[in-house]
């Protein structure tokens, strides 16, 4: 089935996108998808090497933390 997956922190959306989601691969493929994106932004965040280099060992799920998650099927 399709389904909109939507994630929001502090009034700001993270990550919205539409997923074929019918079994645990799938859902995995989603999360994994969200988990690049958060890393992604994260990285681009960075403005300096030493930065950069800290947001090699950071988490995303410092990133996520707190965040909202919607789940809405299609």
């Amino acid at each position: 089935m399709k389904v909109k997956l939507e994630i929001v922190k502090a009034g700001t959306r993270l990550h919205e996108g539409v997923y074929e989601i019918d079994d645990t691969e799938s859902f995995g493929a989603a999360w994994q998808d969200v988990w690049v994106k958060a890393r992604e932004r994260w990285i681009a965040k960075t403005t300096s090497i030493g930065e950069l280099m800290d947001s090699m060992h950071g988490s995303v799920i410092d990133e996520l933390n707190g965040a909202e998650i919607k789940l809405r099927k299609l």
